[in-house]
Order: C-alpha cells, then sequence, then structure tokens
C-alpha cells in the first residue's frame, strides 16, 4: 500500500523518525494524499443528496442575494486555481516526468467545486439556504489543511521557496477556504423569505447559528431589555404545530388500534372458549347473564375496595392494549434516531476526555517528552469538549422537543375524542379525570420523554466506565462499585422515610387549608362575633404539626444529601485503599489516581438518573394504560339519525327506540311521531317519563336499539341547564357565527336581555366567568336562549328553557321568543314544559309516559280525551294558580323585568361573591315578597343615575383588581428578608459549615495529587508502609471530615428554613385576619389562599432547597478554580474575562427564562380551562355541529402555549453552549497553562487541576438552574410579604376598655353618622341622626340599596365612619377597641354560616360557658331535643359550612349563638333564606321573649315581621325618610304605607297581628 502511495507522490509516504523530534512534521506524501481525501471523501459521500430538491420540477428557486453571489464567486475563483494547478502541472511535464498526485489532485479539485457551485445553487430551493454538509466539509478541509500550512510556512522560513508558483496557489485556495468558512456561518434569507424570518429566524438561520443557537440570541436581549409578552414569541416551525402533530399521530393511531382491536377480539375468543359451553349462555338474555357476572363479582369486589384499589366497578374491561407507545415511537421515529446519533457521538467522546487527562498527566511527569505532544493534547482536549457539548445540546434540543411534541398530540387526540365519545364511554370518566388525562397524563409522557434515551445511554456508560476503570486498577474497582450499591439501598430507604412524611404533611397541609378556606369564606361572622383568636389558634396548631415534620423531612434530606457527597469520596477512598493494600508493588501515581477520579465522576450522573428514570417509565405505565383506555373507547354512532329530505314533515320518529347503554333499558320505546315544519310541538309528561330522553336520541345522544329519526334542516339546542362559555356576553350569544348587529339587536330585545346589559359592568363586552359565575339563573337561560335564536338554525329543541326564569318573564320569553308571535313562529320548535299556562297556545302536545307516547294532539282533543294529560293537568293547574295570583303584579311590570336583576344592582357597593347568592335567595322568596311597581320605579331612577354619570359607575363596576405579575428582577431586599427569617446567625453558620466542607475537599484534593506524587519520589525504593498507612488515614479524615460539615450546615439550614417558614406564616395569617372587610371584598378567595397554600408551600419546601443547592454549586465553582490557580498560578488572569463573560450571558438568560416560565404557566390554564368547558358543554356543541371550530380553538390555544415552551427549550439550550464553552476554554487554558509550566510542575497536581476543569463545566451550568431556580422562587417571599403589609383594622384591643358590663342599658345614638364602603365611592349612608332608646324594638326598611346593611356594618365598625359618631350608653364606639365592642354586642345574620368542628365549637369556640348554659341556650332555640338524638350530642361534628344540617336547623344554631351570648343590643338580619315557615315563626317567638329586655334592631325584608315594632325606620337613599310606630306610619301616604300596601298589608291587619 504505502509503496504505491510513495510511487503516485514520489517520495516517501510514512516515516516514525518524522514525529521522533522537537520540531515534528508529517511527510509531504501524507500531507498530498491522506489529508486531501479525507475532507473531500467526506464531501462526495454526502453532497450529491444535496442536489435533491433540484431535481424536484415543482421547486421554485429563491432570489439571488449578495451573500450567494460572493459564495458562488469565491468558489468560482477556487476553481480558477485548481486549474491553474493543473496547467503547472502540464507545464512541468514537459521538463520532465511528473508525480501523478500533481495531476489528480488539481482534477478532483475541479470537480469537487463545481460541485460546491451546484449545491449552492440548489440550496436556493430551500428555505434555509446554507448547508450543512458544506459548513463541515469548509471546517475539515481548514482543519486538514493546517499542516501543510504550517509546513510550508516553516520550509519558508529555513531556506529559499523550491516551488513558488505552487506554493502560492496554495496560500490562494487555503484563503478563499476560509472566505468561504467564513461566509458561510451568516444566514442567507432570501427578501422573500424575510417574513418568514421574521415571524420565526429559525427557519432561516445558518448551520453554525442552528448548531450554536445563535439564532435565538435576538430573543434573548429583547428579553432583557423588556419582560417578554406572548406577542414577542416566535412562531412555531409549520412540522411542530399541533395541526401537522396531530395529523402525523392520527395516521398512524388508526392503523396500531386497528390491530390493537383485532388482538383485543383474539383475546375475548380465547376468554370465551375458555368459560366453558356456550349453549349455556345463550339461554338467557343479554342482561340476565350481566346481572349474574355482578353478582358474582360483589364478593371479591368489597374486599378489594377495602385495600384501596379504587378499581372500576365490576371486573375492568378489557381495552386494545400497548398501541401508545408503538404509535408515538412511529409518529417521531425521525427524532428519536437523530437523539441516538447524537447521544452515541458524545458518550463516546466522554471517556475520551479521562484518555487524553491520562497521556498528559504522562507527558508533565516526564521530563524528556516532546513540547508538541503538550499541545497537542490540550488542543484536543478542548476539541473535544466543544463537539461533546454541541452533541450533547443537540440531543437535549430534540429529546425536550420530543416531550412538547408527544404532550400536544396527546393533547390533542384527547380533546378529538373528547367531542366524538359516545355516551356510554362518557360516564366512564368524569370531567376531573379528563382534565386530568390531559394535565397529568400528558405531562408525564412529557417528562418521561426528556429523558428517555437514558434508558439504554445510563447502562452504556456504567459498563464502559467500569470497563476503563479495570484497566486502570484492576480487581480492586470492585471495592469502590461495591461501595457505590451499597450506598443506593440506604438511599431508597431515606426516600420511602421521606414520602411517609411528605404524605403525613400533606393531611396536616389539607386539614389547614380547609379550615382556612372557611376562615375566609366566612370572615364577616368572624368580624362581626370577634371569633378571630380562636381560629388563629387553631390554625396555628395544625401548623405546628406540619412544621415539625417539615424539620424531620429537612434531617433526613440532610442526610441523604451527606450520604450522596460521601459517595464519590468513599469510592474513590475504598478503590485506592484497596489497590494500594493489595500489592506492595502497586503504587498510586497521578495517571491512575485521576483517571480513575474522573471516571467516578462520570460514573455519577448515569448512576443517579437511572433510577430516576425507571420510576418515572413506572409512573408513566400507568398514564399508559389510562391513555389507551380512553382513547380507544366507543365513539357516538349517529347512524340512527337520517336526513332524507320527506315533503312535509320536519322530524319523523320511526317506532324509534334508544338507550343510554347499548345494553340498558330502553329509554324511550318505539316512538313514531311526525312533527310537520314550522309547528310548535310541546312535550309533557310526568318527572321521569323520558322527556330528555327523547331531546338526547333527537340529538343522536344515544344508543339506538331499533328504529330511526329523520330530521330535515339544522338544529339549534337549548339544554335544560345552560352551558355559558368564559367568553364575552356577546360572542356567548354569536357562538361563532358572523355578526349582524340588527339581528343581534332583536334577540337581544326579544329575550328580555337589554335591561340585564345596563347592569352589567361592560354591557355586552362583559366577560362572563367560568360556567356564567357573574351570571343568575335566569340570566344564563336566557343568553343561552338568544344563542339558539340568533343561530337561526331550522329546527329548534327546547328543554325546558322556562323553568330557570320567572313567571312573568316566562311568560314574556314565550309571546316574544317561542309563542305563535314570536321570533321563531316560522321554525320547527319541539318544546319541553312543564308549565301549563302555554299549552292552550301551542299547535300540538306529545304526551310521554314511561318513555312511550301515550297520546299526541291539540289543546282542546286531548282535553276531550279524558286521558293521561287531563290528569297530568289536575295535578299541576292548582299549583300554577296559586303563583300566578302572587305573580300578576309582577307581570304588569314593563318589560318583563325579572326581579332576580334587582340584586345585581347594589352588588357594586355591596359584597361579590354574594351576587349570585343573592340573587338565587331572591328567586326562592319571589312568591313571598309582592314589592311590584316599586321595581320599576327603582329602575328608572338607575337609568336616570346611569346616563348622569358614567364615570363613577367605571369606578365600582371594577370590584375586583388585577393581580400583581411580578415581571422584571427580583429585588435583592427579598432574599434578605428571607434570610432575616431564617435568623442571622444561623445564616452565618450554616455559610461557615459550607464554607469548611470546601475547604476540606480542597484540602483532600491537594493530600491526593501529593500523595500520587510519592510515585515518582519513590521510584527505585520500597514504599514505606506507615506513609502508606497516613497516606490513606488523612485522605479519609479529610473526606470524612468534609461529609460531617455538611452535614452540620444542610441540619442547620433544615431548622434555619423551618424557623423562616414559621415567622412567615405567622405573621401572614395573623396580618391576613386583622386586615379590614373592604380588603375581602376587593381580593378573591382563591387569591388569598393561593398565598397560604403554594406560596407558603414554596417557602417551606422549595426555597431551602434551591438555597442549599445554589450555595453548593457556587462553593464548587469557586473551589475549583482556587485549585487551578493553586497548580498554575496565571490562570487568574483568564478567570477574569471567562467570569465577566459568564455574568453577562446569565444576566441576559435569566430574564428572559423566568418571564417565559411565567408565560408558560399563564398560557397553559386555557387549555385545560377550555377542555373543561368543551366536555360539559359537549351535546350543545354537537348539537350546532360546531366540532370543527372547538378543535381549532384548541389548536390555536395548544400553539400558543408549545411555543412559549419551546422558546424556553431553546433558552436553557443557548444558555448551555455558551456556558458550556466557557467550560471547555477553562479545561484547554487549565492544560495549556499546564504545559506551558511543564518543568516547575508535578505530574499530580495537573492532573488535579485538569481533572477538575473537566468537571466544572457541568457545575457552571448548574450554578446558572439553581440561580434561575432561586430568582423563580423568591417570587414566593414577596408575594407573601404583600399580604403581610396589607392595612389592618383598628386594633382589637385599646387602652381604652369600656367598663365591666357595658352596655348595661343599651341606648343608641347616631349623630350625623356618615359612611362609604370604599374611599372612591359615594357615601352610602348619609348624616343619620336619631336615638334609640333602651329595651326599644326597632324596624329597619327600606327598598335595596337603602342602606339597611350597611346600618349593621356601623354598628360592629365593619366600616368605619366617614363622619358623625354613634354612641352606646355614653361610650363612643370610635374609642374603644374593635373586640370589646364586638363582643359586646350581638347578630343573627342573614344567611348562618357554620364551621367545621363540634357543635359546641360553633356556639363557644372559646369555652367560655359551662355545659348548662349551653344546653339552656339549645332549648331555647328549640334544638335540644335534636341535639339529645345525636350520638356525639354537643361533640356532633358539623361538616364543611355546616351541610348535615338543615338550613332551618343552621338558623337556629344562629340563635342559639345570640342566645349564649345574652347581650343588650341585638341587631335581627332577617334572614332572606329560604327558612320554612314554622322555623321563621320558631325565631320570631324567641326572640320575643328571651330578648324582652333588650334593645332589637330588625332589618326586616318582608313587612309582617315588624308591624308589632315600637317604631319602624324607614330609610331611602342613605337617609331616614320616616321613623314613627308602624300604626302612624300607616296612617300616613308615605313610602312605608306604599310598601305595605303591595304586601297586602292593610291597617286593619297589623292588630291581628
Amino acid at each position: 500500500m504505502s509503496a504505491a502511495l510513495e510511487k503516485f507522490c514520489g517520495s516517501i509516504f510514512w516515516n516514525d523518525s518524522y514525529l521522533a523530534r522537537p520540531d515534528a512534521d508529517l511527510p509531504v506524501c501524507f500531507q498530498q494524499t491522506v489529508l486531501v481525501w479525507i475532507p473531500l471523501g467526506f464531501f462526495w459521500i454526502l453532497a450529491p443528496w444535496q442536489l435533491l430538491p433540484m431535481c424536484k420540477s415543482r421547486a421554485k428557486k429563491s432570489s439571488v442575494t449578495k451573500l450567494y453571489i460572493i459564495k458562488q464567486v469565491l468558489a468560482a475563483l477556487l476553481i480558477l486555481t485548481a486549474v491553474a494547478g493543473l496547467a503547472l502541472a502540464f507545464v512541468d511535464a514537459e521538463q520532465g516526468a511528473v508525480p501523478a498526485v500533481q495531476y489528480t489532485n488539481p482534477s478532483l479539485y475541479i470537480a469537487t467545486w463545481i460541485m460546491v457551485l451546484l449545491v449552492q445553487d440548489a440550496r436556493r430551493c430551500c428555505l434555509r439556504r446554507d448547508s450543512g454538509v458544506l459548513f463541515c466539509f469548509w471546517t475539515l478541509s481548514l482543519l486538514c489543511g493546517i499542516l501543510p500550512f504550517q509546513s510550508l510556512v516553516r520550509r519558508a522560513l529555513q531556506e529559499p521557496i523550491p516551488d513558488l508558483p505552487r506554493f502560492i496557489l496554495f496560500f490562494i485556495s487555503y484563503g478563499l477556504q476560509l472566505l468561504l468558512f467564513f461566509v458561510s456561518g451568516f444566514s442567507d434569507i432570501a427578501p422573500e423569505t424575510k417574513e418568514i424570518g421574521k415571524k420565526n429566524p429559525e427557519v432561516t438561520a445558518s448551520f453554525l447559528s442552528s448548531i450554536t443557537f445563535e439564532w435565538y440570541s435576538s430573543m434573548v436581549f429583547k428579553g432583557y431589555r423588556k419582560p417578554l409578552e406572548i406577542e414577542d414569541v416566535w412562531e412555531l416551525k409549520d412540522k411542530d404545530k399541533t395541526k401537522a402533530l396531530y395529523t402525523a399521530f392520527e395516521k398512524n393511531m388508526k392503523t396500531a388500534l386497528q390491530k390493537a382491536r383485532a388482538e383485543l377480539e383474539k383475546r375475548k375468543r380465547k376468554k370465551r372458549r375458555q368459560e366453558g359451553d356456550p349453549d349455556h349462555g345463550n339461554s338467557m338474555s343479554k342482561a340476565q347473564s350481566q346481572d349474574i357476572l355482578v353478582l358474582e363479582e360483589k364478593q371479591p369486589k368489597k374486599k378489594k375496595k377495602k385495600k384501596g384499589d379504587n378499581e372500576d366497578s365490576g371486573p375492568p374491561k378489557d381495552y386494545p392494549r400497548g398501541w401508545l407507545m408503538k404509535t408515538l415511537g412511529k409518529t417521531f421515529r425521525q427524532n428519536l434516531l437523530l437523539a441516538v446519533a447524537f447521544k452515541v457521538v458524545h458518550d463516546a467522546l466522554v471517556f475520551v476526555s479521562p484518555q487524553l487527562l491520562k497521556l498528559l498527566i504522562a507527558f508533565v511527569s516526564d521530563e524528556n517528552a516532546f513540547a508538541w505532544k503538550g499541545y497537542l493534547y490540550a488542543i484536543l482536549l478542548f476539541l473535544t469538549a466543544v463537539i461533546q457539548s454541541l452533541c450533547l445540546q443537540q440531543h437535549f434540543s430534540l429529546c425536550f422537543q420530543l416531550g412538547i411534541n408527544v404532550r400536544a398530540s396527546l393533547i390533542a387526540a384527547i380533546y378529538k375524542k373528547s367531542l366524538t365519545m359516545s355516551g356510554a364511554t362518557r360516564k366512564e370518566s368524569t370531567v376531573g379525570e379528563t382534565v386530568n388525562l390531559m394535565s397529568a397524563d400528558a405531562q408525564r409522557f412529557m417528562d418521561l420523554a426528556n429523558f428517555i434515551h437514558q434508558l439504554w445511554s445510563s447502562p452504556l456508560q456504567i459498563i464502559l466506565s467500569i470497563v476503563f476503570l479495570w484497566v486502570e486498577l484492576g480487581p480492586s474497582v470492585l471495592a469502590g462499585i461495591a461501595t457505590l450499591l451499597l450506598l443506593l439501598p440506604i438511599n431508597a430507604f431515606l426516600v420511602s422515610k421521606a414520602k411517609t412524611i411528605q404524605e403525613r404533611n400533606m393531611k396536616n397541609k389539607d386539614e389547614r387549608m380547609k379550615i382556612m378556606s372557611e376562615i375566609l369564606n366566612g370572615i364577616k361572622i368572624l368580624k362581626l362575633f370577634a371569633w378571630e383568636p380562636s381560629f388563629e389558634k387553631r390554625i396555628n396548631d395544625i401548623r405546628a404539626r406540619e412544621l415539625k415534620n417539615l424539620v424531620n423531612f429537612g434531617y433526613l434530606q440532610s442526610v441523604s444529601v451527606f450520604v450522596f457527597t460521601c459517595a464519590p469520596f468513599l469510592v474513590s477512598l475504598a478503590s485506592f485503599a484497596v489497590y494500594v493494600l493489595v500489592d506492595e508493588n502497586n503504587i498510586l501515581d497521578a495517571q491512575k489516581a485521576f483517571t480513575a477520579i474522573s471516571l467516578f465522576n462520570v460514573l455519577r450522573f448515569p448512576m443517579a438518573v437511572l433510577p430516576m428514570v425507571i420510576s418515572s417509565l413506572v409512573q408513566t405505565r400507568v398514564s399508559t394504560v389510562r391513555l389507551e383506555r380512553y382513547l380507544s373507547g366507543e365513539d357516538l354512532d349517529s347512524s340512527a339519525i337520517h336526513h332524507n329530505p320527506i315533503a312535509g314533515s320536519a322530524v319523523r320518529f320511526s317506532e324509534a327506540t334508544f338507550a343510554w347503554e347499548q345494553d340498558g333499558d330502553a329509554a324511550i320505546r318505539d316512538v313514531t311521531l311526525d312533527i310537520t315544519p314550522g309547528s310548535l310541538v310541546a312535550v309533557v309528561g310526568a318527572v321521569g317519563s323520558g322527556k330528555s330522553s327523547l331531546v338526547s336520541a333527537l340529538l343522536g345522544e344515544m344508543e339506538n336499539i331499533k328504529g330511526h329519526i329523520n330530521i330535515q334542516g339544522s338544529l339549534a339546542y337549548v339544554p335544560q341547564q345552560a352551558w355559558i362559555q368564559n367568553a364575552t356576553l356577546k360572542d356567548n350569544i354569536l357562538f361563532g357565527s358572523e355578526v349582524d348587529e340588527a339581528r343581534y339587536q332583536q334577540v337581544l330585545k326579544a329575550c328580555a336581555l337589554l335591561p340585564d346589559l345596563e347592569l352589567l359592568p361592560a354591557g355586552d363586552q362583559t366577560e362572563i366567568g367560568e360556567k356564567g359565575i357573574n351570571l343568575s339563573g335566569g340570566q344564563k337561560q336566557r343568553v343561552s336562549l338568544a344563542r339558539a335564536v340568533y343561530s337561526n338554525a331550522d329546527i329548534y329543541i327546547l328543554d325546558d328553557p322556562l323553568s330557570a326564569v320567572d313567571a312573568h318573564v316566562g311568560k314574556y320569553l314565550f309571546e316574544h321568543v317561542l309563542g305563535p308571535k314570536g321570533l321563531l313562529q316560522k321554525k320547527t320548535r319541539i318544546l319541553v314544559t312543564h308549565s301549563i299556562s302555554f299549552l292552550p297556545q301551542v299547535d300540538n302536545i306529545v304526551v310521554l309516559a314511561a318513555g312511550a307516547v301515550s297520546e299526541h294532539g291539540s289543546y282542546s282533543t286531548l282535553l276531550a280525551n279524558k286521558g293521561a294529560f287531563s290528569q297530568f293537568l289536575n295535578l299541576y293547574g292548582n299549583q300554577e294558580e296559586d303563583v300566578s295570583e302572587e305573580n300578576t303584579a309582577a307581570v304588569a311590570l314593563a318589560g318583563g323585568e325579572e326581579e332576580a336583576d334587582e340584586a345585581v344592582a347594589p352588588c357594586m357597593e355591596e359584597r361579590t361573591e354574594d351576587v349570585v347568592t343573592m340573587t338565587l335567595k331572591r328567586e326562592a322568596s319571589i312568591h313571598r315578597s309582592k314589592l311590584s311597581h316599586s321595581l320599576s320605579k327603582k329602575r328608572t331612577s338607575s337609568q336616570k343615575k346611569a346616563q348622569e354619570e358614567p364615570p363613577k359607575k367605571l369606578k365600582g363596576q371594577q370590584l375586583i383588581e388585577k393581580e400583581a405579575v411580578e415581571t422584571g428582577r427580583v429585588k435583592f431586599s427579598m432574599y434578605l428578608r428571607y434570610l432575616r427569617a431564617v435568623g442571622w446567625c444561623f445564616t452565618f453558620w450554616i455559610i461557615m459549615g459550607y464554607i469548611g466542607e470546601y475547604v476540606a475537599y480542597v484540602g483532600s484534593n491537594l493530600w491526593l495529587s501529593d500523595w500520587t506524587d510519592d510515585s515518582v519520589r519513590y521510584q527505585n525504593q520500597t514504599y514505606p508502609t506507615q506513609l502508606r498507612d497516613l497516606r490513606i488515614g488523612v485522605f479519609g479524615a479529610l473526606g470524612i471530615s468534609e461529609a460531617v460539615f455538611l452535614l452540620f450546615a444542610t441540619m442547620l439550614s433544615a431548622r434555619g428554613s423551618m424557623r423562616a417558614s414559621r415567622v412567615m406564616h405567622q405573621q401572614l395569617l395573623s396580618n391576613i385576619l386583622r386586615a379590614p372587610m373592604s380588603f375581602f371584598d376587593t381580593t378573591p378567595v382563591g387569591r388569598i389562599i393561593n398565598r397560604f397554600a403554594k406560596d407558603i408551600f414554596t417557602v417551606d419546601e422549595t426555597i431551602p432547597m434551591s438555597f442549599r443547592s445554589w450555595i453548593s454549586c457556587f462553593m464548587g465553582i469557586i473551589s475549583t478554580l482556587i485549585v487551578i490557580c493553586l497548580a498554575t498560578p496565571f490562570f487568574a488572569v483568564v478567570i477574569v474575562p471567562l467570569s465577566i463573560f459568564y455574568c453577562f450571558v446569565l444576566r441576559f438568560y435569566i430574564a428572559t427564562s423566568r418571564q417565559l416560565r411565567r408565560l408558560d404557566s399563564v398560557t397553559r390554564s386555557p387549555i385545560y380551562s377550555h377542555f373543561g368547558e368543551t366536555v360539559s358543554g359537549l351535546s350543545v356543541i354537537r348539537a350546532y355541529g360546531h366540532q370543527q371550530r372547538f378543535l381549532k380553538q384548541n389548536e390555536i390555544t395548544m400553539d400558543i402555549n408549545q411555543k412559549s415552551v419551546y422558546s424556553w427549550i431553546v433558552s436553557n439550550r443557548w444558555l448551555a453552549i455558551r456556558l458550556e464553552f466557557v467550560g471547555s476554554l477553562v479545561v484547554f487554558f487549565s492544560a495549556l497553562l499546564a504545559v506551558i509550566a511543564k518543568g516547575t510542575l508535578e505530574g499530580g497536581i495537573v492532573g488535579l487541576s485538569v481533572s477538575s476543569a473537566l468537571n466544572v463545566t457541568q457545575t457552571l451550568n448548574w450554578l446558572v438552574r439553581t440561580s434561575s431556580e432561586l430568582e423563580t422562587n423568591i417570587v414566593a417571599v414577596e408575594r407573601v410579604h404583600e399580604y403581610m403589609t396589607v392595612k389592618n383594622e383598628a386594633p382589637w384591643v385599646t387602652k381604652k376598655r369600656p367598663p365591666r358590663g357595658w352596655p348595661s342599658r343599651g341606648e343608641i345614638q347616631f349623630i350625623d353618622y356618615k359612611v362609604r364602603y370604599r374611599p372612591e365611592l359615594d357615601l352610602v349612608l348619609q348624616g343619620i341622626t336619631c336615638t334609640i332608646g333602651s329595651t326599644e324594638k326597632v324596624g329597619v326598611v327600606g327598598r335595596t340599596g337603602a342602606g339597611k346593611s350597611s346600618l349593621t356594618n356601623c354598628l360592629f365598625r365593619v366600616l368605619e365612619a366617614a363622619g358623625g359618631k354613634i354612641i352606646i350608653d355614653d361610650v363612643d364606639i370610635a374609642t374603644i377597641g374593635l373586640h370589646d365592642l364586638r363582643n359586646s354586642l350581638t347578630i343573627i345574620p342573614q344567611d348562618p354560616v357554620l364551621f367545621t368542628g363540634t357543635l359546641r365549637m360553633n356556639l363557644d369556640p372559646f369555652d367560655q360557658y359551662s355545659d348548662e348554659e349551653v344546653w339552656k341556650a339549645l332549648e331555647l332555640a328549640h334544638l335540644k331535643t335534636y341535639v339529645q338524638g345525636l350520638p356525639e350530642r354537643l361533640l356532633h361534628l358539623v361538616s364543611e359550612a355546616g351541610e348535615n344540617l338543615s338550613v332551618g336547623q343552621r338558623q337556629l344554631v344562629c340563635l342559639a349563638r345570640a342566645l349564649l351570648r345574652k347581650a343588650k343590643i341585638l341587631i335581627l338580619d332577617e334572614a332572606t333564606a329560604a327558612v320554612d315557615l314554622e322555623t321563621d315563626h320558631l325565631i320570631q317567638t324567641t326572640i320575643r321573649s328571651a330578648f324582652a329586655d333588650c334593645t332589637v334592631l330588625t332589618i326586616a325584608h318582608r313587612l309582617h315581621t315588624i308591624m308589632d315594632s315600637n317604631r319602624v325606620m324607614v330609610l331611602h337613599a342613605g337617609q331616614i325618610v320616616e321613623f314613627d310606630s308602624p300604626e302612624e306610619l300607616l296612617m300616613k301616604q308615605g313610602i312605608f304605607s306604599a310598601m305595605a300596601k303591595d304586601a297586602g298589608i292593610t291597617a286593619a291587619e297589623t292588630t291581628a297581628l
């Protein structure tokens, strides 16, 4: 071979003596052949593929750019140089023989450069015009060219140049290649692709920019300058969009599912064969055999349930298995294979570094080695580090992309499935479970995908490490490995202990959060009764238990950190000690020791990751089962719904029999009906007669058993329970249709929505909360109806839409929308109804009984038939009449306004959460209260008011302030605040502990390097045993002390962080309990709860962890740098620029990353809430046929989230590549300086400095990670602190205490008293002056919003005065503490609030009263017999919000509270809640007898109750307009008498009372 090459070149091809000298060089022949052919070979193997885009005939070329012209000109010049080279060869040939290489190389080059021209032209067909193959080719060519380059330069310097023309040509060609290399680093963007590049620079980025993620830099700078918004984040590439991913996934899923279903059938057949003879089975009906199965199942199942396996009832249904992983693998095959390729290269290079380190140490130890070797090793170390880093980052980038793409396709699949799912499948999982599939299970797949390659890569790395270690240390490696394996079970044990503590703590946390949410929901009661201290104590008790567990958890963690830190050190100690002790001749030298240490460091990562990946795999297995079961469920089968044109029929049922489940009982049987177009058909029947089933069958939601239904035209559907989207009111009505303003207004008017729009803060642009939370029941129903009317369909299916609205509104809607004169008079309407009053006006009535049509015909025909229908009428008719009498007054009302809307008006000034509850209560009591035309008065006045002062309305409209989202840098003061909470003393000693640990760490390493130098000192002597033992002993002692210091620091930090948690929670809690009522009115409960749940959790658990890992990373880097500086002091010079670059990158990255994380969490919740909404409104979406629109909406929401996550992933890679480059430079300089200072250094210290440097890259990465994590988490301190500084109400107890037994008389004086709810709002009470005598009974009446409730709030100082004062028994209430005041008054509040705990705790939380007194109060409250009948009597546990007592009983408990207190002043905020008349009567009589000698103020909503008061106060717009005895007021023709008249009370009646 070499002889042939020598003939080809005409010179020597290889001779070792060329390298064995200080100025080594390679033979010319080797340079001309091998170094030329390597790059060319690479190029010719890969380049032809680059021409493929040209061959596609459709491909349109993009226009020529300057960069393209430069590239082509340079390539053309290269062709010229090659031609010139060939010409030279021919010229020389005339003078004599020329070696063949002079002809072949230029010819090869001519062909190659022409190919380059073509490739560059072909790339114009692609979006990314830059070719990766070309870039790699230039790099290779330049690297190989360096060797001839330097040898030519060296020869030229020594002697005159023999062959000048070739010399010049080589340098011209090299220069041109260098230029081309430089130019191809830039992204070549054609003008027409500029727009695409703006949306996503990645698609047009050059190869170099792609592998270093340089294209992302502009985003990082933008993020540094200002907090990123979602608009700033770049679009996804088309292939990463949800639609594209899902299309591919679905295609593969279909084929895989078919196979899996076939297998399922096989399994079922096999099972049937095993179960025995089939004949016996056929004798029973399917349903019977199922019953028997169920019976057999019942016994074992009970046992199972106890164990806590919550399996589905009965045997879990078999489902197609094992197809999901296959589908995912097939869909993302390309990604997986690429990632494997990168990972293999990386894993191979990981083991090159320790071998290079070994060579480097050998070089430093060897006096006579040539300098060029050292430089070569340093350069090779740098190159391996860089390539390793590039491969790893590409691998991670692919893995994380795989993760988000898997998540996206799964979520899209789940969403699509939910739209097509059959009713039976839908019943199997609740909405919550389905949302969980999306959030938890899809997320699990994402987490697994990130590290899935560790499954093969970790074992590979472990095996290779052990092989290499064996080469170094022989069998003594096993000692080290054994130590590692011993540590694993210890860690596993610690983890399981920690888990049990965590579980215990979750229980405490849940309990604490439950009480907390009760406190916040019932805060008003706590304040009125001055019960805060009792509840504060309850929470602090739970918190104390929680903190005790926390500290134990912290100790466990510190032990496991201790074990983990000891691990690498113990391993090396064991290995080295065994190695030295086994054999006298084994001497530990630097090469062995430091190569081994590098390999042990490599080993740590896979050993730590593998168990994690395996446990993650196990969890994903569970998710796989759940997803497979869900995604392989049955789809809706709507084959029974036909759409054939039949003249004269809009809907025709032909012997239709439908059931809810395939094998279940039929819910509607043999229905044969014909509904003519444009008719109004009422469907009536008793409860459970199948009315709703009929509707569901029409919509295709049921399983067909026989027969079919024929429908002509489009459907619109109004469900019984309105389904409202979280969007503006207008969007809810338009529901994706085009806007037609005139029709829209017409619909609003017909559906009686105009008056509601006036009350809503932003009209029809008001955002409706989830599930329509800020609308009353009636309003929701009317919006739902409006949606149907607007959709302009042919057939309307109305499932009892009038049940949720009041009678008079129902009448209005019937007249204007549904009835013969309504908007829909020309449409076909199928109306399910309970209301009899409309039946005379419908065209046709269908009466259902037990799922079958019992009779149908017009109203008069059915009445004459005297069948089921006339009985039905008799049953319902009587009830209806009572109601309609009461409502006659109300119906006369202009515009048919619904009384419920009244309740929405005062919400501006009163509470928020209560709007809905108030509304519902109003609707409940509507039959009783007979205010009628007061409404219209009130309405006109409120309308006028609204027109006069729009700006004021805006002030009140935004009740809930937007939550502050922190942007920008976290203030340094937050860190200090946290450390202050930990305690400065703790902080100091914790830091000292960490410093001690790293001092010991550096010490043990220096000792090791000194130990390894012994091998040189005692080269040809026997090694003294006592020195050997000293070496091992000190090394061990230093290592152990390092771990002990760490243990000390982590234990202290566990105590310290517990202290911080305790302090912060205590301050937060006491401050929230002392916040004024207005704070709770303007802050949603969820937001406060979040502070107590998530933020406190962060302070408890995440911040201490982040702080610890940050400190150890920081210290690790510092100690590494110190070690390198000790070896080569010049390194200190290099540190400065590197650390400047490092901090620079860090600052930029953290700002961007933090904002991207926020965007991710902000954009993620819409995915889930949109999904939850879709699932709950499925029947509506299907009825209108809007599945595609919702799928599209889901894709849009998904893509918005995907792009922020993708951007975050890339930002991490951008950072990692830059930091690893810093790490590579550290390695390079530590090696380079070691080579330069060769003579003065020992091998040991070099080994130490380079092996530390090799380790620093990972630590640098971690430091950034932990820094940004710490920044993200410390925000919690900020958020907690925000609520620790809320303005408090007046102090609970002041220096001025009222006299004992105050108030003894109970006289109340108001002196020109004014009050407002919040500083920016108007006065609610405008200067009230009056005196209420001792033991006087006063009733307070007035319209809604007149200020009645404000009056009680003022007495209890829930609202502080804006002017004037209140004096009770000669004490100005503003001068005493709140608790002194509130303990002396008693209130029976409107809505009875109870708390979880015992009954006794609900009556007397402070245990102030004896049991006798409590029983006495219960007796007076008519509860004694009930309580005595309970097994635990007074200790009976009340469930959350008193759910296990009836409303009436709850009201009586509140009465018992008041009786127990027996204060001189009682305020009775009359219950508007639906207390039954009996309870109401009980309460009234008790109050009259028990509080005879007290002053009683009754805030009345029903005049009956106050007709026997001494005096009645009539409030109007915050002023007293009438104040006299009821008799006098009835004589006077004033507001009171008008109200009495409405309520049907005449002067005569009062005496009867």
